[in-house]
């Protein structure tokens, strides 16, 4: 539990609960997420029975209103929305997971009718300390982000060049190169200096990244990240990756790019691992083998989770750590002990892809905690 002057905030990456029972996902970590004053998580499913499947859709999935009371069961208070997948299934799918999430009396963020109620912070009060989420998607099929007449999430594009390095020699690789978008970063810059003047501490959560690819970071999540620092964001949530990626510090702040999937149901037919989707996909990660008696279908990477941990008090940011965490082969995940085999291995993986992205974050074990230095 936090002390009485503390406030107590544990955030998480991508959820899905597609199950007849979504209380049981979170059979594992439910009682601790509870401890928490404010929880947070990344929403990667519909909770709809509504809307048509809308053919940009490479993979979805869509649940029952259930899913959004499981949820608010696990103690989560703070739902994103600003993601792929928030308009798989048009807008009644889109408009039924809002009311659906708000119908738990869950705090919403990143999506909405209009890209004004899409860009709207969420603004927490807890123990007289004012904490603000805005949410932002860099990963988006066409017409997914919400304009003034268009429902959708709030953007956060970026553009590709690929340099050819050799130009004597035709079909070499490439050098990759991204660029943030300059109009959504000025607003996602001015959405942080407004709603700096009206709370204490702002958390920033980046739906972004390249999936799949272990380690790489794409120049845009750089140069995005350290923005939202510059303009005042206290600490960003990344997400998207499906995988543990580095962690960097900026300014004394810490950037977890991602922060993996956290409970995401993705069982597996014969048939969806023949398709050409998939197969595409796959070739992104050396270690991807389906496993069809298996809810949760990704590299064996993504068992490798962590819940963040934040402190805050005095008005302040004190204290970031990462709770490093394990999911299961039912696509439960489990918070570790330091005595805990698992735990070494998340550890390592994590300063492994730090250090392979040339990322500067540095972890110090204390107790069960990795504290972001």
């Amino acid at each position: 539990m936090s002390n009485a002057e503390e406030v107590l905030i544990y955030a998480v990456g991508d959820v899905a609960p597609s199950r007849a029972e979504p209380d049981t996902l979170f059979a594992n970590v439910a009682a601790q997420l509870r401890e928490a004053d404010i929880a947070f998580c990344q929403l990667e499913i519909n909770i709809t029975e509504r809307g048509e499947r809308l053919p940009q859709v490479r993979h979805t999935d869509r649940t029952h209103p259930g899913a959004a009371h499981a949820l608010k069961n696990a103690g989560f208070t703070v739902v994103s929305c600003a993601g792929n997948h928030c308009m798989d299934w048009g807008r009644d799918g889109l408009f039924d997971t809002l009311d659906a999430l708000k119908n738990a009396e869950l705090n919403v963020v990143g999506a909405g009718a209009t890209i004004t109620e899409a860009r709207k912070p969420v603004i927490v009060e807890r123990k007289g300390q004012r904490i603000a989420f805005l949410a932002y998607s860099s990963i988006l099929p066409m017409g997914w982000w919400a304009e003034e007449k268009r429902p959708g999430c709030a953007p956060m594009r970026a553009w590709t060049l690929y340099e050819q390095i050799e130009h004597d020699q035709p079909g070499t690789p490439a050098r990759i190169h991204t660029f943030a978008n300059r109009e959504d970063l000025a607003a996602l810059e001015d959405d942080i200096r407004k709603v700096k003047t009206q709370a204490d501490v702002v958390i920033v959560s980046l739906h972004w990244g390249i999936h799949f690819v272990p380690a790489v970071i794409a120049d845009y999540q750089k140069e995005v990240g350290r923005a939202a620092i510059d303009a005042g964001a206290d600490v960003i949530l990344g997400h998207h990756a499906h995988i543990l990626k580095g962690v960097d510090t900026y300014k004394g702040k810490a950037i977890i790019y991602s922060l993996c999937n956290f409970a995401v149901d993705l069982p597996m037919t014969p048939e969806h691992a023949q398709s050409k989707g998939f197969r595409e996909i796959q070739k992104l990660h050396p270690r991807w083998i389906p496993d069809f008696d298996s809810t949760y279908n990704f590299p064996d990477d993504a068992k490798h989770t962590v819940v963040a941990k934040l402190i805050v008090s005095e008005g302040k940011l004190q204290r970031v750590s990462l709770l490093p965490a394990y999911v299961n082969r039912q696509s439960q995940p489990e918070i570790l002990k330091a005595g805990d085999p698992r735990f070494a291995d998340v550890t390592n993986y994590l300063r492994e892809m730090t250090t392979e992205a040339h990322l500067n974050g540095q972890f110090e074990q204390q107790g069960d905690e990795l504290i972001i230095a």
